[in-house]
């Protein structure tokens, strides 16, 4: 498949091309470790040119995780989340994503227009992270296997380093 005439037909060329060229690097700051309906949340910022996360935007998004983190029993929640609160380009999303039972994970987005934070919902069936989300989420995986699953002694110790590993500057 080197050649664009060679493509499926199914593959549009143009809007990948499209996107490429908008493509850009956003900003990712840790906002700390925190407790959210018992589980321990680590909380990233994750911010498009010309937008801001602001204090008040992750208390918001806290309290939002808080009310989903509620019934993470009933999910097989282990207990560690990441939250991410992405002030987008086109609006404003948060994930929670939570270390379930049996290596998997648990992912609720919430969506909704930009600085109104009141009106995030759940996102429709099926979203699934952005490009920046997903970058984020990339090294939560890692830092999970590597300090809580890898570790050696004691569990605290071990969720102490994975509170500790965090994603800061750019994604792609």
């Amino acid at each position: 498949m080197d050649h664009d005439d060679r493509l499926p037909a199914a593959v549009g060329a143009a809007a990948l091309l499209a996107l490429a060229d908008g493509h850009h690097a956003r900003t990712v700051r840790p906002a700390g470790t925190r407790e959210a309906a018992g589980h321990l949340v680590k909380t990233y910022a994750l911010q498009a040119p010309g937008r801001t996360v602001a204090e008040p935007d992750v208390e918001a998004a806290l309290r939002l995780a808080g009310a989903h983190l509620a019934l993470g029993g009933q999910r097989g929640s282990l207990g560690l989340s990441v939250l991410i609160v992405h002030a987008g380009g086109d609006g404003d999303y948060v994930l929670v994503h939570t270390w379930i039972e049996g290596h998997m994970a648990d992912l609720a987005v919430f969506t909704g227009p930009a600085g109104r934070p009141g009106l995030l919902r759940p996102g429709r069936t099926g979203l699934a992270p952005c490009v920046w989300e997903a970058a984020v989420l990339a090294h939560e995986r890692e830092a999970f296997s590597r300090h809580v699953l890898d570790g050696t002694g004691p569990l605290s110790g071990r969720i102490a380093a994975w509170s500790a590993d965090t994603a800061e500057g750019t994604v792609r």
